[in-house]
């Protein structure tokens, strides 16, 4: 019968992945969130009563989007 090799444990000596503490992380976590809000907001709700933006340029723009995220446009 063939012996089985065992690799060595992994000691930990060896460096690893230093963890990124949550205040470095908080900042980007709400410039995403904000982003994603704006986004959300113009590829939603850009229209009719609540556009910010005059005209149907926006509309046209996200059009596809609208419909791929489920809502709907006309």
């Amino acid at each position: 019968m063939a012996e089985s090799v065992v690799p060595p444990a992994v000691s930990p000596a060896q460096p690893g992945i230093a963890p990124i503490p949550v205040r470095a992380i908080l900042p980007w976590a709400v410039f995403f969130g904000v982003l994603m809000l704006v986004l959300l907001y113009f590829v939603g709700a850009e229209q009719g009563a609540t556009s910010l933006i005059s005209g149907e340029t926006v509309h046209e723009w996200v059009h596809d989007g609208r419909h791929l995220l489920g809502f709907p446009c006309h």
